[in-house]
């Protein structure tokens, strides 16, 4: 039986899902974007993707990409426009883990393995959405929909 009490633990789970990708998220765009946090800034991010000769337009792509990861984070952290706003992020961390870190799958050998779990836990919430706990849902009235007697 679905209960209200597991639509808000879905929801919260929800909820603990989108803040962190968002935080993470945030984090290493403010990297790019600002220079916090010992970050490059803009001018070392677009250098280090103009190195990888990979991406046509580097500066248009490196203030996308770094755009994407605070301002996204941001709206994921408050659950606003959360399915729409994933989309860009998967893509944006699908793309770091084949491209930059393609080369090897371990963290340790700076591999892919951190890039794609935050993408494919952005991915994850294009078919989820933000949950109750969001401003979404406080617009959309978004619901958890109950689990299929099926």
């Amino acid at each position: 039986m679905y209960s209200r009490t597991t639509s808000a633990l879905h929801d919260f789970g929800l909820l603990l899902i989108r803040v962190i990708l968002g935080v993470v998220l945030m984090f290493h765009g403010s990297q790019k974007l600002f220079g916090w946090f010992e970050g490059q800034g803009m001018a070392g991010f677009v250098e280090a993707i103009e190195k990888m000769e990979v991406v046509p337009m580097p500066q248009v792509s490196a203030y996308l990409s770094a755009g994407t990861e605070f301002f996204g984070g941001l709206l994921l952290v408050v659950g606003f426009l959360t399915r729409l706003v994933a989309i860009p992020a998967a893509f944006n961390m699908f793309v770091a883990a084949i491209v930059v870190h393609g080369a090897a799958f371990s963290l340790a050998d700076d591999g892919m393995e951190y890039a794609l779990t935050l993408a494919v836990v952005a991915t994850a919430l294009i078919f989820t959405g933000a949950g109750r706990f969001s401003v979404d849902g406080c617009l959309w009235r978004e619901t958890s929909p109950p689990p299929s007697d099926g």
